[in-house]
This record gives C-alpha cells, structure tokens and sequence, in this order.
C-alpha cells in the first residue's frame, strides 16, 4: 500500500504540474491534452522510479527523491524535445523548480510527521 501511496503522489505532482502550465498558457484542453504534455515526465518518473528502486522506500527524501526529481525533469526534457515540444531555458527552470518542490517536497513532509 505505501508503494501505491508513493506512485500516486509523484504522479500527482507531475499531473499538477502539466494542468497548471497549461492552464496559465494555452487552456488545460481535455485528456488528450494533458496527456500530450505530461508523457514525457511521466515516463521520466517511471526511469526515476526504476533507477531509484523507489518502490522500496518511496517516501525516502534522499537518494530516491531526488532521483525521481531530476530523471522526471531531465528524461522529460529530452523526450519534449525529441518529440518537437518545447524546451526553453525558462520552462526547464521552472519545471526543476515546481517538480523538485512537489516531487521532494511531500517527502520532506512525511519525513518530518514520521519524526
């Protein structure tokens, strides 16, 4: 069950994350929409989990956290670009911002209420 817990709020981060920017800058859309955009950071959190073995201690803050923030961001920005999605320098900044906040951010909170 904590594993799901964890799969559903990283999820859940990057799924904020795309409906927020869309929504600032185009319209949220539909499904499809959404899913147009967030498919490269969802396969980016799928490596992360993956090369963290996050499934083991999905609410550990260090190594898998940060692990799972930079392999959503970086995977993500590599697939937007090689698909012919954007990828300027200040939507790059801003995702490392907001994920790394949401991503690592929900950890440090069960960190310090596990405490």
């Amino acid at each position: 069950m904590i594993r799901v817990l964890g799969a559903v709020a990283d999820v859940l981060c990057v799924l904020v994350f795309v409906v927020i920017g869309r929504s600032t800058h185009e319209g949220v859309g539909g499904v499809l929409d959404v899913g147009s955009t967030a498919w490269p950071f969802l396969i980016g959190l799928v490596v992360g989990w993956a090369v963290s073995r996050a499934w083991v201690r999905p609410f550990v803050l260090w190594p898998v956290g940060v692990c799972v923030w930079v392999s959503t961001v970086v995977v993500g920005m590599v697939l937007r670009a090689v698909s012919g999605q954007g990828t300027a320098a200040a939507f790059v900044v801003v995702a490392f911002v907001f994920l790394g906040f949401a991503l690592l951010g929900w950890r440090g909170v069960v960190a310090l209420v596990r405490r």
